[in-house]
């Protein structure tokens, strides 16, 4: 495996306004680190400053110079308000530092333990749960869906005459679905159920969720897919996905700062990242809501996500992991169609294997969990 890692809830690469880490027009920031009063080594602190003044062009051209910029540049150039890291080194969390404010009207510094959505991330730390309980034997990877579920079913086509979704290519993206992803619903609107989801029944604002190409013959990214994971691992264990979450991998990998809940416990708001609109000015509200939880609903920091990587790590390369074993962690980081694990995009990288997976929210996170080469560490 490589030898260092990160997640980033945050890319400072250029991207689309609504992708980026907390949008806001920040003309004048000061760099601030906190780290919660973290005594580090000579050593270390000397790696951090590569990282908080090292950062490359996406594109390099060979023979000019490498020119480096530092966060603080980046941030202010791209009108980013906040950035949290997290960063392993030789399998353990070695260093988490944030930058910025987590609201461009309060400045309220941001630290390691500041909350933020971390949108299309909640996938695959749902297929870890999903994963568990197939461990379990509560669910089948390879059984028809519709056989594992039973308040709702996924409409049959011809498609599905052709051949059943399962959750093994739910999971991979390559189940036929439709619904690439969701936009959420802003403080005070109505939030559909689940059911209303997947139908399309008003109030939801997405499509219903339906099967548009032959299972397992194409890769189609689809966010409509894992609501539906959402609702077979709900019904299988009798518990809501907030709940069953918790039990299954927040607890397992001591994860005291993630949650799926629909609705952000009231004690947590003060550590949570506002999204901002591409004026800078903070959405009513804060944030929106996301009752496609499986998909896109999961707030956490990059600490506990770094927890998560270390897991897996440990699993892959044969040690006993704390939620999954090493047998079916090897079948989550195994490629099918689309380059894509179960949960993850799949690499091989020389001898190791790389994971990653991005994430973006309404004026809020860009977010990246990844594990680079030692030499090259972005998303």
């Amino acid at each position: 495996m490589p030898s260092i890692h990160r997640i980033v809830p945050g890319s400072l690469s250029p991207g689309p306004l609504s992708t980026r880490l907390i949008v806001a027009s920040l003309a004048l920031m000061a760099l601030a680190p906190l780290a919660a009063a973290q005594s580090l080594s000579p050593a270390i602190e000397s790696r951090i400053a590569r990282v908080e003044h090292g950062l490359s062009t996406r594109v390099v051209v060979k023979g000019a110079p490498d020119a480096k910029a530092s966060i603080a540049a980046r941030m202010a150039f791209y009108d980013v308000p906040s950035v949290s890291i997290a960063l392993i080194n030789d399998g353990h969390i070695e260093w988490a530092r944030a930058y910025g404010v987590l609201n461009t009207n309060e400045q309220g510094a941001a630290t390691p333990a500041s909350l933020f959505q971390a949108g299309s991330i909640s996938k695959p730390i749902t297929a870890l749960g999903a994963l568990r309980l197939v461990e379990q034997g509560t669910l089948s990877l390879d059984a028809p869906a519709n056989g594992q579920l039973h308040g709702w079913k996924i409409p049959d086509n011809h498609f599905t005459r052709q051949r059943p979704v399962t959750l093994r290519g739910l999971l991979n993206h390559s189940a036929g679905m439709n619904v690439h992803g969701f936009y959420g619903y802003a403080q005070g609107e109505p939030v559909p159920s689940l059911l209303q989801v997947l139908d399309g029944v008003a109030p939801a604002k997405s499509e219903a969720v339906r099967v548009e190409a032959t299972p397992g013959t194409e890769w189609k990214y689809s966010g409509g897919g894992y609501s539906v994971v959402q609702l077979m691992m709900m019904e299988a264990a009798g518990h809501s996905f907030p709940e069953l979450m918790q039990a299954l991998v927040f607890t397992p990998l001591d994860m005291k700062d993630s949650t799926f809940a629909l609705t952000l416990p009231s004690a947590w708001h003060p550590r949570a990242a506002t999204a901002h609109d591409s004026d800078g000015r903070p959405l009513a509200g804060g944030w929106h809501v996301y009752p496609q939880s499986a998909a896109a609903a999961l707030w956490t920091t990059p600490t506990d996500l770094a927890k998560v990587v270390v897991d897996i790590q440990q699993a892959y390369s044969g040690k006993p992991g704390k939620v999954l074993s090493s047998a079916m962690t090897s079948t989550m980081l195994s490629r099918g169609l689309g380059e894509y694990g179960l949960g993850l995009y799949v690499e091989k990288l020389g001898g190791g294997t790389s994971f990653s997976h991005s994430g973006g929210r309404t004026g809020s996170a860009r977010s990246c969990m990844a594990t680079p080469t030692p030499d090259k560490a972005s998303c």
